[in-house]
């Protein structure tokens, strides 16, 4: 179940449910994989999932309960919830997600993570772990980490060796953070965290097979209405991607993404935080944008420490 490339922002071509399933690495214009729904579940994407930061020390509390729902060319072909709490120095977050509709029919999959960590200036995760099922098979992440330093991780089923991969070294697991934990973005200063500051950084991440950094850049200013909670300003970051290890240069899939220049995430702040999260991120592909955008964006703050991250996870 190789699904590098686009997983890392959670959205990979696959081969239609009439091809050889003989041959699980094919590629094509069905929109599925392991790696991708767990991004889609991370709202994650790919997925990277944190360089540079806020000067705060504290990003005060708060907490966020946000839905989406993820298209292709406006076709809904899933949905997730993702649950955040900031308390302190402290964060957890929780997510699910599943495929719905023409997806469902071609490629059943549903999946949840939860991820711990802190946040001082910017998010240090200590432990990430997702579980993702899609068609009857099962893809289980699990990652600890220490001062940003990869201490254990595990990853099954494995990428199959094949020389033309890039090998992930001891060095490529540092100085890095989780899928998850990567889009808790701390905004330096005072005032409105959305602003075009809030995209000048690179998140470095390791997803427990490869390691890649999403680059952002400021591109525009935009004003969102959900349908439930947040109505305002949200801040539209340029994302290039870019493979580090783990990935297959020669890939199609890998060439794609390094290629593309239209990649976008919008980012909403959560209440009583200097933080600022996804609220809808877009990736183009051979069949039309690939969107998974809130629908629902409850943010609200201050409240307590963060719970245990599994005892808040929600599946549906």
């Amino acid at each position: 179940m190789d699904t590098e490339g686009a997983g890392a922002l959670g959205f990979r071509a696959r081969r239609p449910p009439s091809a050889d399933h003989t041959r699980p690495n094919q590629e094509g214009p069905f929109v599925s994989s392991p790696r991708a729904a767990r991004n889609l579940v991370c709202a994650s994407f790919a997925a990277a999932l944190l360089a540079g930061g806020a000067s705060d020390r504290a990003q005060a509390q708060g907490k966020l309960e946000a839905r989406y729902t993820a298209s292709l060319a406006g076709i809904p072909v899933g949905r997730g919830v993702w649950v955040v709490d900031v308390a302190d120095d402290q964060y957890a977050a929780t997510a699910s997600g599943r495929t719905t509709g023409i997806l469902q029919v071609f490629s059943g999959g549903h999946g949840s993570a939860a991820g711990r960590g802190t946040v001082n200036g910017k998010p240090l995760s200590s432990d990430y772990a997702s579980t993702v099922v899609v068609d009857k098979r099962t893809d289980v992440i699990h990652i600890a980490v220490n001062g940003g330093n990869v201490k254990d991780f595990s990853a099954e089923p494995p990428w199959p060796p094949t020389p033309d991969r890039v090998p992930v070294t001891e060095a490529h697991r540092r100085g890095v953070i989780d899928p998850m934990s990567a889009w808790l973005m701390p905004v330096a200063g005072n005032g409105d965290p959305v602003k075009p500051d809030a995209c000048r950084r690179t998140l470095s991440v390791f997803d427990g097979r490869g390691r890649f950094d999403l680059a952002l850049s400021f591109k525009r200013m935009e004003r969102v209405r959900s349908e439930r909670g947040y109505e305002g300003p949200v801040v539209v970051c340029a994302v290039q991607y870019v493979p580090i290890a783990g990935h297959r240069p020669n890939r199609a899939a890998v060439k794609y993404l390094v290629e593309q220049r239209d990649i976008e995430v919008a980012l909403a702040p959560v209440a009583g935080t200097r933080i600022v999260v996804p609220y809808r991120i877009s990736v183009p592909t051979a069949l039309g944008a690939a969107v998974l955008e809130a629908t629902q964006f409850v943010s609200r703050g201050p409240i307590g420490r963060p719970a245990s991250a599994t005892t808040n996870a929600k599946t549906f």
